[in-house]
């Protein structure tokens, strides 16, 4: 097996090239790849981007009547036309009802990765609770969503979380867990024929728990709304994927 690793680093927009929203620097997120000859298993996924990718935190405050704010991190990184993502978190509580695909799994202990691929205002919401359930749509608001069917997100997209996959009512107590997610280019049904090697996106990655004892919304780039709005496409980041 031959293995070629590149790091995937986040860095602040250098002051020649910098732009504001919100009076704060957008973030810049260099996604290298890993390359795997074969396809690689979601064990194997976590064990190189354990080893060969750097941690980003998903730790901005932007809403003080939510000023909870569990310790979220995570690692990405290309391999052939995937995205491949690793989330660690530490909160106080944990909660897992939703397990259909495109079910409400915000309301769940829920990270998302919501992706704007042309960077044109359209994006798809990765939304993915702890035990793994997604919920998937496209469009250029929240009003404006389309799903992307249940069954080619079940084909597509493969997760494995430490916590499982069985449902569960909320414990408290702290908990941490981790999640490894494959996201295949094919399952963005909106955008056929995608490419990602080269491509410059955008994007931006949040932690949240609608239902939960203790409601948050933390979020990777700042987002300067009055209420949490995660659907706002002007406050993502840039992803460069090499």
């Amino acid at each position: 097996m031959k293995i070629t690793i590149l790091m995937a680093m986040a860095v602040f927009l250098s002051p020649a090239n910098k732009h504001y929203m919100g009076g704060q620097k957008d973030k810049k997120l260099i996604v290298t790849e890993i390359e795997h000859d074969g396809e690689a298993d979601l064990v194997e996924v976590s064990a190189l981007l354990e080893a060969r990718t750097e941690l980003n935190a998903i730790d901005v405050v932007n809403w003080d009547a939510f000023p909870y704010a569990p310790k979220v991190e995570f690692r990405i990184a290309r391999n052939k036309n995937d995205i491949w993502l690793k989330y660690y978190v530490t909160e106080a509580h944990i909660l897992a009802k939703n397990t259909e695909p495109n079910s409400a799994v915000s309301k769940d202990s829920c990270v998302e990765f919501f992706f704007d691929p042309l960077g044109d205002g359209n994006y798809y919401n990765f939304e993915i609770n702890c035990i793994g359930t997604v919920h998937l749509a496209y469009g250029p608001g929240r009003h404006q969503r389309e799903f992307v069917d249940p069954e080619v997100i079940r084909k597509h997209i493969r997760t494995a979380s430490s916590l499982g996959d069985r449902p569960f009512s909320e414990k408290k107590g702290g908990h941490s867990w981790e999640m490894t997610v494959i996201i295949p280019a094919a399952v963005m049904t909106f955008n056929k024929g995608l490419s990602l090697e080269g491509s410059k996106a955008k994007s931006n990655f949040y932690k949240c728990g609608d239902a939960m004892s203790k409601k948050h919304y933390v979020t990777w780039n700042p987002i300067a709304t009055e209420d949490p709005d995660y659907h706002r496409p002007e406050y993502f980041g840039d992803l460069i994927f090499e």
